[in-house]
């Protein structure tokens, strides 16, 4: 992973990954999405990088790994998602 990006793996019909866009989205943030349907190497290397989870979505903010959907929400809750954000050279749009 590289800094200034956020990535979000995704599957097509999965509600916590449209909320996870729509916040992103909302909040305009850029992410790239890869979605992992039908793409088992993806999936395998989602696995990895997440230390072993296999849910959808999962979020990466630069180099971090922030996890699904409800610790997207709860980073932004908290005003911890700016800083984080910054830390990682992601730019809003």
């Amino acid at each position: 992973m590289t800094s200034g990006q956020v990535k979000v793996y995704t599957t097509t019909f999965c509600g916590y990954c449209v909320m996870a866009k729509r916040l992103l989205k909302g909040e305009r943030i850029p992410y790239t999405e890869i979605n992992l349907d039908g793409d088992h190497a993806g999936r395998q290397e989602l696995v990895q990088m997440s230390g072993g989870l296999r849910t959808v979505p999962q979020i990466f903010v630069g180099d971090v790994h922030v996890g699904g959907y409800d610790q997207l929400a709860k980073l932004h809750r908290k005003g911890k998602l700016d800083p984080l954000l910054q830390e990682q050279g992601v730019q809003r749009a």
